[in-house]
């Protein structure tokens, strides 16, 4: 009976054991799938043209949520093949000028997203109101326009960029909780910024981000037109509501929104 019972036993110990490791296999974590990547036809903007400067804002914590933005890993712009080409050949054209290009965003995953929706719908959280959008209520965000749950950028054509003036200045980094300013406030007034004088900083949440709005004029409004002519000559369609956003035309991907980190990783070897 002895023996009997440590048989039983041992079987059920085994049976027990064996539940747990099927258990494990189909864990989470055991389970957990590769971060996506992205297709062929996407590039790193430096491998196609490595003197674009780059400020990825939204790896840092100067945006207007206050802090880095989900699915930016690394800060790096990526784009589909064509438009990288055709940002290529403006920035050849502004070098001669004396110009640059910088790029603030680039290709953006649809899980920053839905972090930037998820922030609008979090009425309390105005950390960063003081600067980015000082005369719009939190609440009128969506209605206005200015969040919304899916983005050109997830595409993989549309660039966010700024025009510099050569030699370029160094920017100083943003120091959380440092005292904010409006975002539409004269130029030596505003966060400091190395790019020629636009009339507002980037992702200002206001109408005078408006392309043309008539209420920017002088050499901010040239610099604006300037910026406008120079990428319409090489693909690129601007959006009347921000000037600094772009889309270049024929898009590769019109109607899909990719979900791949902003990595190196995600375009290596492409």
């Amino acid at each position: 009976m002895l023996m009997t019972g440590m048989r039983t036993a041992l079987r059920a110990l085994a049976a027990s054991a064996a539940t747990l490791l099927a258990v494990t296999a189909l864990s989470p974590a055991a389970q957990a799938r590769p971060e996506p990547r992205a297709p062929e036809e996407f590039v790193a903007l430096r491998s196609v043209d490595p003197t674009i400067i780059q400020e990825v804002r939204y790896t840092t914590a100067h945006t207007f949520l206050g802090e880095r933005v989900d699915g930016y890993r690394q800060p790096v712009c990526i784009l589909t093949r064509p438009a990288a080409r055709a940002l290529h050949l403006a920035q050849r054209r502004l070098l001669r000028q004396g110009y640059s290009l910088k790029v603030y965003d680039c290709y953006r995953p649809q899980r920053a997203v839905d972090h930037f929706v998820r922030w609008a719908k979090d009425l309390d959280d105005r950390i960063m109101k003081e600067e980015f959008y000082p005369r719009v209520d939190k609440d009128r965000l969506f209605e206005d326009g200015y969040i919304a749950e899916k983005s050109g950028h997830s595409r993989g054509s549309t660039v966010d960029l700024t025009l510099v003036r050569l030699p370029a200045l160094p920017t100083r980094p943003y120091r959380p909780g440092e005292r904010l300013t409006p975002c539409f406030a004269p130029k030596e007034v505003r966060f400091p910024d190395n790019s020629v004088d636009m009339g507002t900083g980037y992702d200002c949440f206001d109408t005078l981000s408006h392309t043309d709005d008539p209420r920017i004029q002088g050499p901010q409004r040239a610099n604006r037109q300037f910026l406008k002519r120079t990428l319409a000559e090489v693909g690129f369609v601007n959006l009347p509501e921000e000037w600094w956003h772009f889309t270049f035309r024929p898009e590769p991907f019109p109607d899909t929104y990719f979900d791949f980190p902003v990595h190196r990783r995600s375009v290596a070897g492409h």
